[in-house]
């Protein structure tokens, strides 16, 4: 071999070494970044189970600090507007009269005692003369529960003129006296105690067995399946109209909320207890007349829902990005600013202690829409008019600068 060939030969060894060193630096970059990915998703994890549930944004020192150009136009954009002031709230004193106010609508008694006619003066033996009385002190006393047994009696007459001689009306007639509706055939159920079952139920949570032995220990035997189907029967037949009227109304707003939430129903048919079902629930805007939330259940989060629910609506309908809301014709879709804003927090890398590394870009473009929820608290007192005329005026410019930032 000359020595040409053997130059060639280490300089084609020297690039293979080259492009290997290469591709493991390239390698090793990726892995890197792999890591640092996981590392980032694990943080993240770790802040959302053991972190804070709020996502409220604390004002920390230096926070509004943002780049150079975008800072000059944020302080530009905020001092043109007209700063909306609302007053302070601080809290007052405890003033007199509070506590005959708080009482005035709770029923009454006296409660008096007497100094007897025989009783004479503890330090020389004489006579008593009574002068007057003095409130001594105001009490509120707890009556407990109790239950009674009513019997509904209705009186019958009979008519002097049917059926006598001469009478146009040839047989008797008897007529009875009119009476309340029952609110279940059969059954000793009354509106109060029906009521008081589902109060218990499903706004203190207590499960029918403990209002068994709470209804035994009052000295009423009722089984918690006679409960059961009261509550089952009386939802069908009273309460379902008003669930109804419910959705009804609020298909006439023209602003509404509306998301759907993960729930698990056991002992569905053709479904696992451990698969997902879905609550779908609308509330009117604070702007509406009508102040109402809906709740309606579903085995899918499909499409099909979303239109069915909202056929007939076509007003301003706030959400999610969620896909399938696009499919509702007739409506304008307003996204929510807090779900931008989670995920501008959640892009914020976090240090190995899982406090925000500062200067990062989720950072800048969080605290544009911190400016937005601060002017949204300042104008929460306002009427609407006056909210829309504000937003007009404060909102737009921070949006203008916001976009210019993306």
């Amino acid at each position: 071999m000359t020595e040409q060939e053997e130059l060639q030969k280490l300089r084609a060894l020297v690039k293979k070494q080259k492009d290997e060193l290469a591709a493991k630096d390239k390698i090793i970059e990726k892995q890197n970044i792999q890591i640092e990915n996981m590392i980032q998703a694990l943080l993240h994890a770790r802040k959302k189970l053991f972190g804070s549930s709020t996502e409220c944004s604390s004002q920390i020192d230096g926070q509004m600090n943002l780049f150079e150009s975008t800072q000059e136009l944020a302080k530009e954009l905020w001092g043109e507007q007209k700063k909306i002031a609302v007053p302070g709230h601080t809290r007052k004193a405890r003033q007199p009269g509070v506590r005959e106010e708080m009482l005035a609508g709770i029923p009454r008694e006296i409660e008096e005692y007497i100094i007897n006619e025989e009783e004479s003066c503890t330090q020389c033996g004489g006579e008593l003369k009574v002068i007057g009385k003095r409130i001594v002190r105001t009490e509120v006393e707890f009556v407990p529960a109790k239950i009674k047994v009513k019997q509904i009696v209705q009186q019958v007459a009979k008519c002097t003129q049917c059926g006598t001689d001469g009478s146009d009306y040839p047989t008797d007639h008897f007529q009875q006296a009119a009476i309340p509706a029952k609110v279940l055939p059969h059954s000793i159920a009354t509106a109060s105690l029906v009521a008081q079952v589902m109060y218990q139920k499903f706004a203190l949570g207590v499960p029918l067995n403990r209002q068994e032995s709470d209804f035994y220990r009052l000295g009423l035997v009722l089984p918690r399946s006679n409960m059961a189907h009261w509550v089952i029967r009386c939802s069908q037949e009273w309460l379902t109209p008003v669930y109804n009227r419910i959705h009804e109304e609020l298909l006439k707003c023209e602003v509404l909320h509306m998301d759907e939430t993960r729930i698990q129903c056991n002992k569905e048919v053709d479904k696992k207890a451990s698969s997902d079902s879905w609550m779908w629930v609308i509330q009117s805007g604070a702007c509406e007349e009508v102040k109402a939330t809906y709740f309606h259940y579903s085995r899918t989060r499909g499409s099909e829902v979303a239109v069915a629910l909202l056929t007939g609506f076509h007003g301003f309908l706030t959400t999610d990005a969620y896909v399938v809301y696009e499919q509702v014709e007739g409506i304008i879709r307003n996204l929510c600013w807090a779900h931008v804003r989670r995920y501008m927090s959640e892009s914020i890398p976090l240090e190995t202690n899982g406090k925000e590394i500062p200067g990062s870009k989720g950072a800048e473009g969080r605290e544009f829409i911190n400016l937005l929820f601060k002017l949204e608290a300042e104008m929460k007192d306002l009427p609407y008019e006056e909210k829309k005329e504000k937003h007009q005026e404060a909102s737009r410019a921070i949006l203008d600068a916001f976009w210019s930032w993306l």
